[in-house]
């Protein structure tokens, strides 16, 4: 709750009463009628925010590959419109028809099955809300402050209701699982998309079966083209690239297949000449998103520091705020009950008395793992490493109340 002191400072020095309390003004729009409903089957934002777009960070060499990211500092709470959900594609996206669209099912199964999308839609199914994020995002501050705004530094992220089919009643309906060659228990699934990049990953079984979904739906309505319509693997907290889009295929297998998409690509190299393969989950991070460069403070007093924060191994414990560059941290409010693996929205109060400050902010997960420092990263894995960035983000704020990424 604000205090007497934040009260106040929300009124502009030297506001009069007598102006406060002068009459509204009776505007155009309050005395003709506005336009019908049916100009607008399908629901579009204002032109007014027609600023709040996905926005694409970098030119990629090779045909249809391309990303775009998520405005986060333009959006409210912690789901993410269908429209602005960010994309990354590695050869464009495919015009599928969902009647002839087949997902197969196959490997060390007892039944290999092909799925209809009408035989998905007619199992049982269940709703759920993740985020979802790219291990690239935030890859342009491994080497310092790029000096690029939230939505170019971050924005690889987003967060929805997903809904779908669990992986567990995909195997089965396919009969279960069998043994692999030695009698053991099968470890991996292979899942395959079906664009033209045959984007292929391997995935531990054990640590995906219980928490994976086969998806249809994202926010209440079907996979939009861009984020893997008909169908894509969702698989909570793990990086964006094992989350298959336009999904064709789930084979079972005993070891990972090390496809292109886990040996030259998506492993970071550390100091030592070694990779990093298969880590899958991300780990605990946050950023605040209000004030984030591009925001200005136009007066003295209070402000509040809002953000976001997630861990791909559970949910978000806590996230501290600090409005002087690490020295002292306040312990923010977390908006509602964290979600596991999913955004939490959190603020804290702020009074801003026109001095320079540096506003930062650190996350804690339910596995007690906290968000580290960029020198932290940097000691332990250098700066060859590319994805999986997590360090703590620090916005610096000028005594003319400009924000930077500094």
């Amino acid at each position: 709750m604000l205090g007497g002191l934040a009260l106040s400072a929300l009124v502009a020095p030297g506001a009069k009463a007598a102006t406060l309390l002068k009459p509204l003004a009776v505007d155009a729009w309050t005395q003709t009628p506005g336009a019908p409903v049916l100009d607008h089957p399908y629901g579009l934002p204002s032109p007014h925010e027609s600023n709040v777009v996905r926005r694409t960070a970098r030119a990629w060499p090779m045909p249809g590959a391309a990303s775009s990211l998520t405005p986060l500092a333009d959006l409210h709470g912690a789901l993410t419109p269908n429209g602005l959900v960010y994309e990354r594609h590695h050869a464009g996206v495919p015009d599928i028809d969902p009647d002839r669209h087949q997902l197969v099912m196959h490997g060390l199964v007892r039944e290999p099955k092909r799925f209809t999308m009408d035989d998905l839609l007619r199992l049982p199914s269940e709703s759920r809300v993740h985020f979802l994020e790219c291990s690239g995002n935030t890859a342009s501050e491994w080497k310092g402050p790029s000096g690029l705004p939230v939505q170019l530094t971050h924005g690889l992220l987003s967060c929805c209701e997903w809904t779908g089919v669990r992986l567990s009643t995909v195997i089965e309906a396919a009969g279960g699982l069998v043994a692999g060659d030695e009698g053991k228990r099968p470890r991996w699934l292979l899942a395959e998309g079906a664009d033209a990049a045959a984007m292929t990953r391997s995935l531990p079984l054990d640590r995906v079966l219980d928490l994976a979904l086969v998806v249809y739906a994202q926010n209440g309505e079907r996979l939009r083209p861009e984020n893997g319509y008909p169908l894509r693997l969702l698989v909570p907290g793990f990086e964006g690239n094992t989350n298959v889009k336009w999904l064709r295929r789930l084979k079972v297998v005993d070891a990972p297949l090390e496809t292109r998409e886990e040996t030259s690509k998506y492993t970071g190299l550390l100091p030592d000449g070694r990779a990093r393969q298969f880590v899958f989950e991300m780990d605990a991070k946050s950023v605040i998103t209000r004030p984030s460069p591009g925001h200005s403070l136009t007066v003295h007093g209070y402000y509040p520091i809002v953000g976001l924060a997630w861990s791909g191994r559970g949910t978000i414990r806590q996230v501290e705020v600090s409005t002087d560059g690490g020295r002292t941290w306040q312990t923010a409010q977390l908006d509602g009950p964290a979600r596991d693996r999913a955004l939490t929205r959190f603020h804290a109060g702020w009074v801003w008395n026109g001095e320079p400050a540096a506003i930062l902010s650190r996350a804690t997960d339910s596995t007690g793992y906290v968000q580290p420092t960029r020198e932290a990263l940097v000691q332990a894995r250098g700066l060859n490493s590319y994805y999986h960035y997590n360090g703590i983000q620090q916005w610096r704020i000028g005594a003319d109340g400009s924000v930077k990424n500094a």
